[in-house]
């Protein structure tokens, strides 16, 4: 009687391989798609946070920042434009705050959806239209 070797066979191993390949094929775009869906939560609640903040400074000064002023009046007093006589010493929010994908946020006053619109253009980036667009509106 001849004694087999163990071990795989190369039908064995292409079968796993197989295998592997179809969860791979499966599971990489989900997985990839994972930190885009994390900076898009982030910006939702980064622009909660901003919109709070634009709150208190509407409470203090009896207005929300003129577009001109901008976001930058949450955190240093304005010098021109409407007087924020009731400005918070410190602050509304500790720097001008960025979206997830590197660009200032967007602000508008009057605003389309409110009465001050915040919003990122998202990870595309891309200015034309409101395809991608994250707001205030929305959260």
């Amino acid at each position: 009687m001849q004694k087999r070797a163990s071990g795989f066979t190369l039908i064995e191993v292409m079968v796993v391989m197989v295998i592997i390949g179809i969860l791979a094929a499966v599971m990489v775009p989900k997985i990839m798609n994972r930190p885009n869906q994390a900076r898009i939560v982030a910006a939702k609640n980064d622009i909660r946070s901003i919109m709070s903040a634009l709150k208190l400074y509407r409470l203090d000064n009896g207005h929300y920042p003129t577009q001109q002023q901008g976001l930058k009046a949450l955190v240093q007093k304005p010098s021109s434009g409407p007087a924020a006589a009731g400005w918070r010493s410190g602050g509304y929010l500790p720097r001008v705050p960025i979206d997830p994908w590197g660009r200032p946020f967007q602000y508008l006053n009057p605003g389309i959806h409110g009465r001050v619109d915040v919003f990122s253009y998202g990870p595309h980036g891309q200015k034309h239209g409101m395809k991608g667009v994250i707001g205030s509106w929305q959260t």
